[in-house]
């Protein structure tokens, strides 16, 4: 399995990345060792995250959702994605990611 997760930085900024192993990624953000933007940032806290099959999948969503805008990712985060320009009943039910969504 992989993820792509959000993280609300201790500035309240959004840091999007991707994993295999998700409780020890965010544990190495939240230690220092994980990406230099979240560790000028901590702490850190999990805050949406959504599993694939495939790191690749899960990687070509991260680089997607790194493009949004600060208001489109909280769309995401909110699990308001009927709001989300562009995002289809069809996309939703095809990659799910807000399926395996947490707070």
């Amino acid at each position: 399995m992989a993820f792509v997760y959000i993280l609300r930085c201790s500035d309240g900024s959004f840091y999007t990345g991707s994993t295999v192993n998700l409780s020890f990624r965010v544990a190495q953000h939240n230690a220092g060792e994980g990406a230099a933007y979240t560790r000028e940032r901590r702490p850190v806290e999990l805050v949406w995250q959504a599993e694939f099959q495939r790191i690749a999948e899960a990687f070509g969503w991260e680089k997607r959702i790194q493009g949004w805008s600060r208001a489109k990712k909280q769309l995401l985060i909110d699990g308001r994605y009927e709001e989300l320009p562009g995002w289809s009943a069809r996309t939703r039910s095809a990659r799910s990611p807000g399926d395996a969504s947490s707070r």
